[in-house]
């Protein structure tokens, strides 16, 4: 029974680590990849389809990812486009970007509060004195096995019909029609359109698979170590 409960709190710890994991690789994907939008501006000629500057395009994103992180009060951007200095966003674009923040700063709190459950686990297994060569490593490599595999039939789903998926997902995190937004008016799609968030997807998939490989391949090597110190 101890030892059944022993690897059951593994896995949730596995389960939360995979977890952290992923919305650590969204976070990587946008925050952390120096140059990442300018690459992905130049792809798309964002700057010819808004009539900027990359420079003021580039610090119209800063300004919109702080936004996001609840680092900057209000999305009101001042900028310059063809020439003509405005507001950047629209009364449309910032009701649905204040949604966006909303999951995003909703993400946060989760890692957070999986980041507090693994360290319950942690001490748990402590009080239960568990043999962490052998337990930890084999209840920590079985659900991350179990997370990704989880996670790779969902992203292969969502590989045969991008677009399909995307609206998909839009329609189940948002409660409103915000997102749909027109590029005739709304800048916003113009900057970030359907093949910018194809390569977010897979950039975040590449993260997050490189990540739990690097973790299961750290737990397999324990147990072969711990197999060849047992005998």
């Amino acid at each position: 029974m101890n030892r059944f409960l022993q690897y059951t709190i593994g896995i949730i710890f596995s389960f939360c680590f995979m977890t952290v994991l992923l919305f650590t690789s969204v976070e990587a994907a946008v925050y952390w990849i120096p140059g990442y939008f300018e690459a992905e501006y130049t792809k798309y000629n964002v700057t010819e389809a808004v009539s900027m500057t990359m420079e003021d395009l580039l610090d119209v994103t800063d300004q919109m990812m702080a936004y996001l992180k609840g680092n900057r009060a209000d999305l009101h951007v001042p900028t310059t486009m063809g020439g003509v200095e405005r507001e950047f966003f629209n009364a449309r674009e910032i009701a649905h970007m204040e949604d966006v923040r909303g999951l995003f700063l909703g993400g946060i709190s989760i890692r957070r509060g999986c980041l507090m459950i693994m360290a319950l686990c942690v001490i748990l297994l402590f009080l239960l004195k568990t043999s962490f060569k052998s337990t930890f490593p084999r209840a920590v490599c079985a659900g991350s096995g179990l997370f990704f595999a989880a996670s790779a039939v969902i992203a292969f789903i969502i590989s045969t019909d991008f677009y399909k998926y995307f609206v998909l997902f839009h329609q189940m995190f948002f409660k409103n029609d915000l997102w749909m937004l027109d590029p005739s008016t709304d800048m916003l799609i113009n900057i970030v359109p359907e093949g910018f968030f194809r390569d977010t997807v897979f950039l975040i998939g590449l993260i997050f698979f490189l990540s739990v490989l690097s973790l299961i391949s750290i737990c397999l090597f324990l147990i072969h170590k711990n197999g060849k110190n047992s005998k």
